[in-house]
């Protein structure tokens, strides 16, 4: 007689691999939305003043999901358990956001955009003081390689505006809380619910202080299509990424996160013709792999790995 088991690995490892494929694919393309909408924040900072372009975006993204969930999820889309934790949480990414943008500014694509990827080192820091978790020397072997390529890209004689690396510090920082708040509320609230406020918290924050930081100067055609193109790809984005991770575990996606950072180099070449020096791509790989021992640290220990969600940045 035939044992019907035999057959079970035969049968799903190909389903397996084929929603593996899916789920890179859409965390790619996810990867690639997150470095366009920060080119487009990198160039449209170099016309407009920052709190005016990340309000835009906050409030696009608002009125995309608004107009595009409301109507069929209603009141649920709203409803939180720690609601004081979800606010919190969205106030920190407005920091986060606004860093960014100033760091943006006055410095280029790729090499902002890898020490905002210090972020996962730093929720390992984190996390070990403020939920218990253990470090290890794996663990601290990472932090030290995360500053180790810090340094490498901000060091004395590079040519990098210390203004905007200082803001470029402070987003990593404010993105590793986020993160943690994030890792906090996953198990009681829903990632739309959670996205949902995120883009509502920032178009408050943003939409009052906008009367101060309105543009007298009418944007042209192409800037307000890059302005309304801000929101729709960090929500299309975040819908992507968020989708990737139904068709391939956290595991294999994680690692996949440092891809944005090539995306960013590229970008950074075609539209800016930046160029990082050899010294700064030694430092983002060092950064790169200082993620990847945080997400081999968690796939050891049997827990999800920490996600770098730059992408909401």
């Amino acid at each position: 007689m035939n044992d019907p088991q035999a057959d079970r690995p035969v049968v799903a490892q190909p389903v397996l691999v084929q929603n593996a494929f899916k789920g890179f694919l859409l965390a790619a393309l996810g990867l690639f939305l997150f470095a366009c909408m920060d080119s487009t924040t990198k160039y449209l900072t170099t016309h407009y003043n920052v709190p005016f372009v990340v309000a835009m975006r906050y409030i696009v993204h608002f009125l995309l999901m608004v107009m595009i969930l409301a109507p069929r999820h209603s009141t649920q889309l709203i409803k939180t358990q720690r609601t004081s934790l979800v606010v919190l949480r969205a106030v920190v990414l407005t920091i986060a956001s606004l860093c960014m943008g100033m760091a943006l500014q006055r410095m280029p694509l790729a090499e902002t955009t890898a020490i905002n990827y210090l972020a996962p080192t730093l929720v390992a820091l984190m996390a070990g003081s403020m939920l218990g978790e253990h470090i290890g020397r794996l663990g601290w072997a990472a932090i030290v390689t995360g500053f180790i390529g810090v340094l490498l890209i901000a060091r004395p004689g590079g040519g990098l505006d210390a203004v905007g690396i200082m803001f470029a510090l402070g987003a990593a920082a404010a993105n590793a809380t986020y993160q943690l708040l994030s890792r906090l509320l996953a198990s009681t609230e829903k990632a739309i619910t959670l996205l949902l406020y995120t883009a509502l918290i920032g178009s408050i924050v943003f939409g009052i202080a906008l009367p101060w930081f309105w543009e007298d100067t009418l944007p042209s055609k192409l800037e307000l299509i890059l302005l309304i193109s801000m929101g729709v790809t960090g929500g299309l984005g975040h819908y992507l990424f968020t989708l990737a991770y139904r068709h391939a575990p956290a595991s294999i996606l994680a690692p996949l996160t440092y891809i944005q950072l090539l995306w960013a180099g590229l970008l950074g070449w075609i539209i800016f013709d930046t160029i990082p020096d050899s010294m700064s791509l030694l430092g983002m790989s060092v950064i790169a792999a200082a993620g990847l021992l945080v997400a081999f640290k968690s796939k050891l220990s049997k827990s999800a790995p920490v996600k770098a969600e730059t992408d909401q940045l």
